[in-house]
This record gives structure tokens, sequence and C-alpha cells, in this order.
């Protein structure tokens, strides 16, 4: 078995344990990812104890709240490394939070991060297992502007790095399709959906959010309760925020993510039903945010047995090529990072419908 420790009792209490320090979201505008994330690393950290641990050693998690201002995440990040409480980093959490952890934890100890992001942002010791813009969304756009002809679309997301970059990045794919866009904003938290009819006015056939976590499920509640018509492709939608927004009928919401708990492939089954075993029928449901932290501690586990330490020169040195097996499928790291098909997901209801996986 393993633990979930409290940062004040693991400066307490010495263990002989490997800790991971766990940064997700347990509060803030994506606290609906906290519950289902801690259950997979708890499952990955499990797994890895029911075999040989992590370098012939138990691991025990360490959870830190990522769902708080960056800078207090990456203070807290640095006082647990600096002290030797936590010897990895692994988490779920917004990139202005990674930023700012990245640059705390200096390269002391490894970092996995597990959701999309923006590019960029290589450092030593730190690892990306999430899809980058064009990867994940280039697909969804390829779909929309070519299959629906959307040609006029409004981008919305929140106010930091991912969604700017994101957008920038969507810009330019758009230009490449012969589509254009007729508005773009960027919101603070909390104020999603204020912006509803201003979309709305721009009349576009397409709408791109990167907004995440409650300010997503609330945008998109009241888009659809307004009656209103375009295709959304968000970038961060999974199957928690579909629950939260209530579901949806229009058939006009997608998400594009590299994992939805629907992906009839035998390792997708395999793994929901070894969550099921585990955690209940009742536990929270399995989405792409949660079982990217799965992904995390195994793959820092499955670094650590390759270079037969924890010291980050040693990882960096023997990256490349690292494997782990999730419900994705064979993850392979190269230049630090995984590339892997994504999924576009159209709403079905309370559920997602997987057109196609893209390359």
């Amino acid at each position: 078995m393993a633990a979930i420790v409290d940062p004040f009792e693991a400066r307490l209490l010495p263990s002989y344990a490997i800790r991971i320090g766990l940064v997700v979201p347990v509060s803030g505008v994506l606290g609906l990812m906290g519950p289902c994330a801690i259950n997979c690393a708890l499952l990955a950290a499990e797994e890895l104890n029911a075999a040989a641990g992590l370098l012939g050693r138990p691991v025990e998690l360490v959870l830190i709240d990522g769902g708080r201002p960056a800078a207090e995440v990456a203070a807290e990040v640095s006082g647990l490394v600096g002290s030797g409480t936590v010897q990895a980093v692994a988490g779920s959490h917004a990139s202005d939070v990674r930023v700012r952890v990245v640059a705390a934890v200096a390269g002391r100890v490894p970092f996995v991060y597990a959701p999309p992001y923006e590019g960029g942002g290589h450092a030593p010791g730190v690892y990306f297992l999430g899809e980058t813009p064009a990867r994940q969304l280039a697909p969804g756009i390829e779909w929309l502007a070519g299959t629906r002809r959307a040609r006029r679309w409004f981008l919305l997301g929140n106010d930091y790095v991912w969604p700017r970059l994101v957008h920038a990045s969507a810009r330019r794919l758009l230009h490449a399709r012969g589509a254009g866009v007729v508005g773009e904003s960027f919101v603070r938290y909390g104020e999603a959906v204020r912006w509803v009819d201003r979309v709305a006015d721009a009349k576009p056939d397409a709408i791109l959010l990167t907004l995440i976590g409650s300010d997503l499920v609330a945008f998109n509640r009241a888009y659809a309760a307004a009656g209103l018509g375009a295709a959304r492709l968000c970038g961060a939608l999974e199957e928690h925020g579909l629950l939260g927004i209530g579901g949806d009928g229009t058939g006009e919401l997608y998400a594009s993510m590299g994992y939805f708990r629907g992906l009839p492939t035998d390792a997708g089954q395999d793994f929901g039903e070894r969550y099921a075993t585990r955690f209940g029928p009742d536990a929270p449901m399995l989405n792409a945010h949660g079982h990217g932290c799965y992904e995390a501690v195994a793959m820092l586990a499955a670094l650590c047995a390759r270079a037969g330490s924890l010291a980050v020169p040693a990882l960096d040195a023997v990256a490349d090529g690292t494997t782990i097996t999730s419900a994705r499928g064979t993850l392979r790291l190269l230049d630090r990072q995984i590339r892997h098909p994504v999924h576009l997901g159209r709403a079905d209801g309370l559920d997602f419908f997987l057109q196609k996986p893209f390359l």
C-alpha cells in the first residue's frame, strides 16, 4: 500500500520511503480535478509498492495543493525539496504554477508534468507527458474548419500563459486553413460567463475555449442555456467538466485530449477495471487530468529504474527512450516529452463519443 501524507506531517515524520511531492489542485478554479488525480497517483504508487517500490524503497505521496497562487505553491515545493522532505515532484495543474515550480525546484529533483501545456519550458530534470498546442488542437481545428466548414472563430481563454500561447498557435493554424478570428479575449478567473453575449455578438461558426475548470463549466452551461449554437472546441474539457456542465445534447461541444475514460482499447479498459476495483463504483470519474497523475508517478519510477538513481543528471542522461504503459498505451520520452495520438471527443449527453484518433 501507499500513503498520502500532509506536507506538515511529512516535515515532522522521517521516513525510509521515497516521497514524491504530488502537486494537484484541491482548491480554486481547478479544484474539481483533485479527487480523481489523487486516486490515480495513489493507484500508481500502490502498484509500485506491490512490486519492488522505487529503487527498492516504498513510495509515499506528499499532497501539495496546486490550486493556490503560483508563488505560494512554488514556495512550499521549494521548502519541501530543500529540506529533503520530498525527493521528486509530479503533478497536474495550471502552467503558471508549473513555471514557478520549475524555477523553485531548479533542477534539484526530477519533476514530471502531466497535462497538456503550451510547449517550450525545458529545464534539467523536467519531463512533459501532455500535448503541445499543435498536436492537441490542430486535428480538432482541421476537423471543424474542414468537415464542418467553420470559418469564423472566436478564441476565449483564461488570462495566463497556456491560453495565450495556445491562441497564438491557433491563429496560425486557422490562417493556414482559410479560417479567420473574429474575436479574442482573455478573462480573469470567475468572469467567463460575462462573455457569453459578447461572443454571441461576434457570430462565430466555432469557439476555441481555453478556459479551465469551473470557468469552462460555467461558460458552457450559460452558453447552452442561452440557446446559442456555435461549435465549441475545448482544450481542457474532460469527464468531470462535462458532468459539471450537466451534459450536452447539441452535438456541438468537442474536447481534444490524449485520454478519455471510454477509450475502446485493452489498455484503457484494463486501467478502468483496476481503478474501479481499488476505489469502488462511486469513485470520482476517471478523466485525463487524473489519469495523467498515474502516468507521472509511473514515469518517475521508469526513469529511476533506468538510471538506477534519483539524481537529475543521471535521469536526463537516460530519459530519451524511457517508456511506460498506461491507459493510453505505450508512452515513450523523446527530448524529455511524449508524442502520442490525441482523440477528438464529441459530447453526447454525459459522455464523449470519440470521433477519431489523430496522430
